[in-house]
């Protein structure tokens, strides 16, 4: 191994470097330093789970991971607020050098906003790369704990879990005819922008000197400097991560409430909760459970610097149905279908008509080269739940005016009008 960082730091300068690393023996290691410290914290050994961190954040095959993973995902060609970014293997492998935690001050975070769907700003913060090559070195460390200790029906932003999950287990809690028949569709308000700075310090187990260092660096916007007092930015490899594990622990709050869900015996009032990152559902077998489930839910927020939205929390019956990361959930007739919600619908005609409107001029093949993969993705999205009458009718909708402007010679502006 030392001989590997010798190699790495004298051939960096000629662009050997980097591919010299044996990449199958890193993420091995990587890989298995987590396992370790998994096992550590699942027999409450905590001081043990502590020093493998440690041991996995120094290491050079960590932080070899790290750099190949944030020169390797789609904001790989984002600068932060200092405008670099790490192209050529010379400049990553020099980078690997730079992770050190001695010395160690983050650049503030560069702001920018995207539209969310209600046509408010979403706002990113953008680190530099070796601020985010950091974060990805310490999730490392800090992924093995977050898994473990996780709420079991959490599924957003966790490896080997994905939104169907999300939705098989709604279809589970409510799909019997003795099933709850209330849901608490709930959603929490500026999550990753409110968390509070002193319950993650106290309660992150990581190094809390760079946690901290993270949380105060601030931001740049418009060229002014402005502190962070509260929240974890969006825009962070580590953020996703760290607001589950302020999250996690509402499943078990409920549970000392309503008792536990074993294999005979169901949890008191029927209640089940289903988490995808701060959206979340909790099913209940009348509307005054899901009551007392909504107040113990928002003291457990409180304490978290959080709180429900008003605008977008709601009970509902299972026969109204309701919205849940793209789909509506509802029962018709004492069946439960799961189907595409209408606004996730009119959200992909709309991206549709704008990527013709866009390319009005463009040739034809570029034009279903462009909208073959979206509504390949909306499909593969979908396809899973009761979708292939919705997406019938979307399918008819788009191709049959689609059809008549390639075939006929129409133009492509009666197409999106």
């Amino acid at each position: 191994m030392t001989t590997t960082v010798n190699a790495v730091g004298a051939a960096s300068h000629d662009g050997m470097g980097w591919h010299g690393i044996d990449w199958g023996q890193a993420h091995r290691m990587v890989r298995r330093q987590q396992v370790r410290i998994a096992k550590a914290v699942s027999e409450g050994r905590w001081n043990k789970a502590k020093a493998l961190q440690r041991l996995l954040t120094c290491s050079f095959y960590g932080k070899a991971v790290a750099v190949k993973r944030v020169t390797e995902n789609h904001g790989k060609k984002t600068a932060g607020v200092d405008k670099v970014t790490w192209n050529t293997p010379e400049q990553k492998a020099k980078a690997i050098n730079s992770l050190k935690r001695r010395g160690y001050q983050p650049q503030p975070l560069r702001r920018v906003h995207i539209p969310k769907a209600n046509g408010k700003l979403r706002p990113l913060g953008i680190p530099t790369m070796r601020d985010r090559a950091m974060q990805a070195l310490h999730l490392f460390a800090l992924q093995p704990i977050a898994e473990t200790t996780a709420d079991h029906n959490s599924y957003g932003f966790r490896p080997e879990r994905v939104c169907r999950d999300a939705a098989a287990q709604c279809f589970a809690a409510l799909v019997s005819k003795n099933s709850a028949q209330w849901v608490l569709d709930a959603d929490i308000s500026g999550c990753f922008d409110n968390i509070s700075h002193d319950w993650l310090l106290a309660n992150i187990p990581m190094d809390k000197t760079v946690l901290g260092k993270w949380l105060k660096s601030g931001f740049v916007e418009q060229g002014n400097w402005f502190p962070t007092q509260a929240g974890t930015p969006q825009g962070g490899i580590a953020s996703p991560t760290l607001a589950n594990m302020v999250l996690d622990g509402m499943e078990i709050e409920l549970a000392k409430h309503f008792g536990a869900k074993t294999s005979r015996k169901r949890r008191k009032g029927k209640v089940n909760f289903i988490r995808y990152a701060d959206d979340f559902v909790i099913t209940g077998a009348t509307r005054e459970t899901l009551e007392q489930a909504k107040l113990i839910i928002g003291d457990f927020l409180i304490e978290r610097g959080l709180s429900l939205s008003e605008e977008k929390t709601k009970i509902v019956h299972i026969d109204e149905g309701f919205d849940f990361l793209g789909w509506n959930i509802r029962k018709y007739g004492g069946k439960l279908l799961i189907k595409p919600a209408k606004k996730n619908v009119q959200a992909f005609l709309r991206k549709i008509r704008l990527i013709i409107k866009e390319n009005r001029t463009a040739k034809q093949e570029n034009v279903i080269r462009l909208l073959n993969p979206v509504i390949r993705g909306w499909a593969n999205y979908h396809q899973n739940q009761v979708a292939k009458q919705t997406f019938s009718e979307v399918d008819h909708a788009i191709w049959k005016k689609l059809w008549q402007w390639l075939v006929e010679g129409i133009p492509i502006n009666h197409f999106v009008g």
